[in-house]
């Protein structure tokens, strides 16, 4: 996987506040796929301490959304579920990891696994997308 971040997701999370809020980076990118990391801090977490469901969703449809249109096409959700499969705290650095289960002309489909910094699994999510047949423009 290159360590040199995709130009299509480098845009993207430049014009993305609510990820930028999140404190997502990215660490690798290919066309679809994409892994980033981010740390759970205080203000994420609900009322009983614990990360929030939102913020867990929000990372895994961050993954989604830049592997999906990571090929160029402007691609937006269709569909999504998440499954969350361990308590998330403040402090827990957070791992996303998209795998490309379908890459179509119209439709694609992603998993996309969540771990923590035990490399624990805390959510497993899957994602499809409709693919615009727009490309993005990136200002060149």
């Amino acid at each position: 996987m290159s360590k040199e971040i995709n130009p299509v997701i480098n845009h993207m999370l430049s014009n993305d506040p609510f990820s930028q809020w999140m404190g997502i980076e990215v660490l690798e990118s290919d066309p679809g796929y994409c892994k980033l990391s981010m740390e759970i801090r205080e203000e994420m977490t609900n009322g009983f301490g614990v990360c929030h469901g939102g913020i867990t969703f929000s990372f895994a449809d961050s993954a989604l959304a830049f592997a999906s249109n990571s090929r160029g096409s402007i691609s937006l959700a269709l569909e999504n579920n998440i499954n969350f499969t361990k308590k998330i705290s403040v402090g827990d650095v957070l791992t996303a990891e998209t795998k490309e289960l379908q890459n179509g002309r119209t439709i694609g489909v992603y998993k996309v696994k969540v771990t923590n910094q035990n490399k624990d699994l805390v959510a497993e999510f899957r994602g499809a997308v409709y693919r615009t047949g727009k490309q993005h423009d990136l200002g060149n």
